[in-house]
């Protein structure tokens, strides 16, 4: 991990995540009476559940509305969940003041340019391996997975390498 962005990641006392792109391949699957499903990969939620476990918060902050998002949440339990949001960085920008928090204390994974002005703003900034090249351009790191499949736990697993919390986390699965 390179010097800086261990320090970026340091700091981070929050997590927001896109959803479609990010914590999903970005397929939305519909059946004929309209009814939405969307897959998520189950060690992203792994990862997301252990880094609140280590006391970094996570919010979801996405542009469409849907009942799947909120039980994915509710099943993860994130409270902070943000949706049909039309002006992200107006939203961030309110999370910050509501959670006392810094813009360098907050990382963000896009994948759109709707994701480019929160991206611009936060302290570290990720753009999913199969996002657009003009969102890649933006961030201060491109994960090596794409979104839904590993992506959110690639950087999970960042943080809290950076914070210093992995040697524990191996001793209590046994890694080592």
């Amino acid at each position: 991990m390179k010097k800086n962005i261990k320090e970026k990641l340091k700091k981070i006392k929050m997590l927001i995540l896109d959803v479609d792109g990010v914590m999903t391949d970005g397929r939305i699957i519909m059946d004929d009476t309209g009814r939405e499903t969307k897959n998520f990969n189950v060690r992203d939620g792994h990862g997301l559940k252990i880094l609140q476990r280590y006391g970094v918060k996570v919010a979801i902050l996405t542009g469409r509305k849907s009942k799947v998002v909120e039980y994915r949440a509710k099943d993860l339990e994130i409270k902070y969940v943000y949706q049909k949001v039309y002006n992200k960085k107006e939203v961030f920008e309110k999370i910050l003041k509501k959670q006392k928090l810094s813009a360098d204390e907050v990382a963000f994974i896009g994948d759109d340019i709707v994701d480019v002005p929160v991206l611009k703003k936060v302290g570290f900034s990720v753009a999913v391996a199969d996002a657009l090249d003009i969102v890649k351009k933006s961030v201060d790191y491109v994960s090596e997975h794409e979104g839904g499949k590993g992506a959110v736990r690639e950087i999970c697993d960042m943080i809290l390498q950076a914070q210093g919390k992995w040697p524990e986390i191996a001793a209590r699965y046994e890694l080592e």
